[in-house]
């Protein structure tokens, strides 16, 4: 279990930065063509590593269908609208609509899928990382709620497309996380260039060399590194439970901001990250397995 919170903390550190990447990246480069080339540069990563590793990727078509359906729902889906979003939307508000993904995974599991035992504990554990991230970012935050309605319901189809991708990634099982992670990343380049190439003609661009380096970085650790490991997640914690690093980011992400960026924190975030820190260990710790005995 120690493991499996270690990394839990070093995926949310990877998606919390991935926040301060795109921010310098998308300064010089359009945000589709930025999705574009992190999703291609990171899946052929991806794909070396697992040759030098002599694996072999699958082959046959339903392997195929399930990562094109992955990347839809883990990339090219909720990083275009959340794009589209955020040029309305202020980031505040933009983060915890967005961090509310275990609430949805949740409600899917519970509703729908019914493949994980949800507890009371569970339960706490959503609510208690929701109402921690409001208190983070700052209860002001949410004084925008109701403008510029569109782009906040694309954030919330984006985050609902999150939550689905930790509960299909169940199908995943049994593969090494790097095959669905590559899988799915290649997918949705596939998707993306095409769309790249008509609206930015990438081409013609001059990102600029702290844009390009900032890409590489979001390509490589909070991408291909961080895809990889969420797939781990999904096969030991649960759909459920590898969400919770959509509440754990925030402060990472909050924290990252502060250093790197001068913004300020808010004057309840210290009682949020208690919040945050109790919802997480709540909806991680493993739950008791029933035995039953065979009749």
């Amino acid at each position: 279990m120690t493991t499996e919170l270690a990394l839990l903390l070093a995926l949310s550190t990877l998606w919390g930065a991935s926040y301060t990447f795109i921010k310098i990246g998308v300064e010089t480069i359009p945000p589709v063509t930025l999705v574009a080339a992190r999703t291609l540069v990171a899946g052929l990563l991806l794909l070396a590593i697992i040759r030098w590793r002599g694996l072999k990727m699958p082959r046959d078509r339903q392997t195929w269908v399930y990562f094109l359906v992955q990347a839809c729902l883990n990339s090219v889906l909720p990083f275009t609208l959340i794009a589209w979003a955020e040029r309305t939307t202020n980031a505040g508000l933009a983060a915890i609509l967005n961090s509310t993904t275990p609430i949805f995974a949740f409600l899917i599991t519970a509703l729908i899928t019914r493949h994980e035992v949800l507890t009371s504990r569970k339960l706490f554990g959503v609510s208690a990382g929701l109402i921690g991230t409001a208190l983070i970012i700052g209860i002001g935050a949410l004084d925008s709620i109701g403008d510029a309605l569109w782009a906040q319901l694309a954030i919330v189809t984006a985050t609902i497309c999150y939550a689905g991708a930790a509960v299909f990634g169940r199908n995943f099982r049994g593969l090494d996380p790097m095959m669905p992670a590559a899988g799915s990343l290649i997918s949705g380049a596939v998707i993306l260039i095409p769309v790249s190439v008509i609206a930015d003609r990438p081409w013609t661009l001059q990102p600029s060399l702290h844009s390009v380096l900032a890409l590489l970085a979001l390509s490589v650790f909070s991408t291909a590194l961080a895809f990889v490991i969420y797939f781990r997640l999904v096969q030991t914690l649960g759909s459920v439970g590898a969400t919770a690093q959509a509440y754990l980011r925030v402060p990472i992400g909050v924290a990252i901001g502060v250093v790197f960026l001068g913004e300020t924190l808010s004057s309840t975030a210290g009682l949020g990250l208690a919040c945050v820190m109790a919802g997480v260990i709540a909806m991680t710790l493993p739950t008791r397995a029933r035995v039953r005995q065979a009749v």
